[in-house]
Order: structure tokens, then sequence, then C-alpha cells
């Protein structure tokens, strides 16, 4: 299993990436494997203001549906549309193509308080 280092991640096993005030947010090579494949990603919080911990969508699995829980908070930007034809890509590239929104940070320094790599790997038992 991968975990950038460049990413900070949730005990829910979600990641972030950060540029600037606009934050990616998918779930992880761990949560992926989990869960099992992945055949559907629902999304419908698109510019609805969140706080972090909030349910933003599902994601559902040929066993089970799980909630994706917002990071941080803000506003949901972007959807990756693509995931609408192909979840697949959260299977096969959950840091990359899988990624699945895109969001407006209210206060990026609340990323500060979410795990590096080496945390979330010892949360997982790597």
């Amino acid at each position: 299993m991968q975990f950038p280092a460049n990413l900070r991640y949730t005990k829910d096993h979600e990641w972030i990436s950060i540029e600037g005030n606009i934050a990616t947010v998918g779930i992880t090579d761990f949560a992926q494997h989990e869960l099992g494949d992945i055949v559907f990603v629902d999304v419908d919080t698109k510019g609805k203001p969140m706080t972090g911990g909030e349910v933003f969508g599902t994601v559902e699995a040929v066993k089970t549906v799980s909630d994706l829980f917002l990071p941080i908070s803000g506003t949901i930007i972007e959807v990756n549309a693509a995931l609408e034809g192909n979840p697949d890509a959260v299977n096969n590239d959950p840091y990359g193509a899988g990624w699945m929104i895109k969001m407006e940070m209210d206060n990026p320094a609340e990323a500060d308080t979410l795990l590096d790599a080496a945390a979330y790997k010892d949360l997982i038992g790597e």
C-alpha cells in the first residue's frame, strides 16, 4: 500500500492534498483495499459550506456502502466527474485519478491537526 508523504490523512481514511486555499480529497489506498472494488461514488454536497467531520458523500463497494467524511471545514467546489463513468479509478489510482472532491478551505491551518503519513501508518498498523 502507498502512503504519500506529501498528503495529510484522517482517522476515517480520507486523504487531503493542499495547494493554496484549495484542497483535494479522496480515500486512502488502505480504505479502498478494505472496502473492495468501488462501484459507485455519490457526492451531492457541491456548493454547500460544511464543517470538518461532516459526511460529504458515500462510496459504494460490492460489499457495502461507506460514508465519506470531510477532513476540514470548507465548501466543495468541484466533484470528480470522471468517477461517474469510471469509479474504478478509485481502485486503481486512489491518490491520482481517483480523487473525489476539491474544496475551498475555511481555515488551511486546520489541516495541521490531521495525521501525517507516519502517524496514519501507525493508526492502521502498517
